[in-house]
């Protein structure tokens, strides 16, 4: 398959810049794929959905204050770091801007509380530094750092709290699992209360969330390595809900990459695992533990639209999309959704 096969006409106004003031009020596209129809309704009509026994999984990550602006030691020149992946210890990928300022050996200081040092230079802004700092890093993190926003939206956030998840605890994303911030506590409970189970997943989002494939055989294109857990509590109520004939309902594209990552690798089975994704999945795909999916609007030409073909056809999702601009969905992070089952 080409790239261009995956590309379609957005407009800009389309782009969500900020979040509603009530997470599940967002518009919910609902697509039936036995029945080949669909439904316009809101999020919070996903109750409707949603069965006794089936199992929704939910990924728990929690998005860092990943970005810092650093100063070069010895120009003082001011360079912008987005912490993305921690290799060992004190030692991270990163990506920096402006790269060409930042070689081997440069040193930043973020203040006079932490330092890093460049010692290895990637390509396309990529470098490893290691860092130096007093007392706990993840409190000077939260200290010196910022939310990494999508570079689609604009606008500053007023309460950070609403790129995160109701339910987000394992601290790790360079970006929000956005599927999930349509929830809220009150939705979860009625959730429960009818009787649909809740598992949670960790995968940490990575920037690869936010690049377009660019090769245009998508066949050749890398997919980034994302770090997962489940836990066992998790595995065998999915498993559980597998053998009874019920649904397993994943959030969004990070929950299914997640899942079938492990399932992949264990005979279509889930187990407790941890490890590094890398995952790819477009046309053609069987997807071996997901049934259902709730997910939001993609950008074109993206590894994500990508996943969601797989599991409707690259026609009907197209399709649908042009559908959604024409009924004016919001896309991307700050989005409406749709629930394919």
């Amino acid at each position: 398959m080409k790239l261009e096969d995956f590309d379609f006409y957005l407009p800009e106004n389309l782009i969500a810049q900020t979040p509603l003031l009530k997470r599940d009020t967002s518009k919910l596209l609902v697509i039936n794929r036995t029945r080949d129809n669909y439904e316009h309704k809101s999020f919070f009509d996903i109750l409707e959905y949603l069965n006794k026994g089936d199992t929704l999984v939910l990924n728990n990550t929690r998005v860092m204050p990943a970005r810092l602006i650093g100063e070069k030691q010895d120009t003082k020149a001011s360079i912008e770091v987005l912490l993305l992946k921690n290799i060992e210890d004190n030692l991270w990928e990163c990506l920096v801007k402006p790269a060409r300022r930042v070689k081997v050996g440069t040193i930043l200081n973020f203040s006079n509380i932490m330092q890093a040092e460049c010692i290895e230079s990637k390509e396309d802004g990529f470098r490893y530094f290691k860092f130096k700092y007093t007392g706990i890093f993840q409190e000077r993190l939260d200290e010196l750092g910022t939310i990494p926003l999508p570079p689609y939206i604009k606008q500053s956030l007023g309460d950070k709290e609403r790129y995160q998840t109701v339910y987000s605890k394992a601290v790790g994303s360079s970006a929000a699992p956005t599927a999930g911030l349509h929830f809220t506590e009150k939705l979860l409970k009625k959730i429960n209360d009818k009787g649909v189970n809740i598992a949670y997943v960790t995968l940490h989002v990575g920037l690869g969330t936010f690049r377009p494939v660019v090769v245009s055989d998508i066949e050749n294109h890398k997919m980034h390595s994302e770090y997962y857990e489940i836990d066992e509590e998790a595995a065998n109520l999915i498993n559980e809900t597998k053998k009874l004939g019920k649904r397993v309902i994943s959030v969004g594209t990070t929950s299914a990459r997640t899942l079938e990552t492990v399932a992949s690798n264990n005979s279509g089975k889930i187990k407790k695992e941890s490890g590094w994704s890398n995952i790819f999945i477009y046309p053609g795909y069987k997807f071996k533990c997901v049934d259902a999916l709730i997910t939001n609007f993609h950008l074109p030409k993206s590894s994500l639209i990508m996943l969601v073909s797989a599991f409707y056809t690259r026609e009907n999702m197209l399709e649908l999309y042009g559908l959604a601009v024409k009924k004016g969905y919001r896309f991307f992070s700050f989005g409406d959704a749709m629930f394919i089952y």
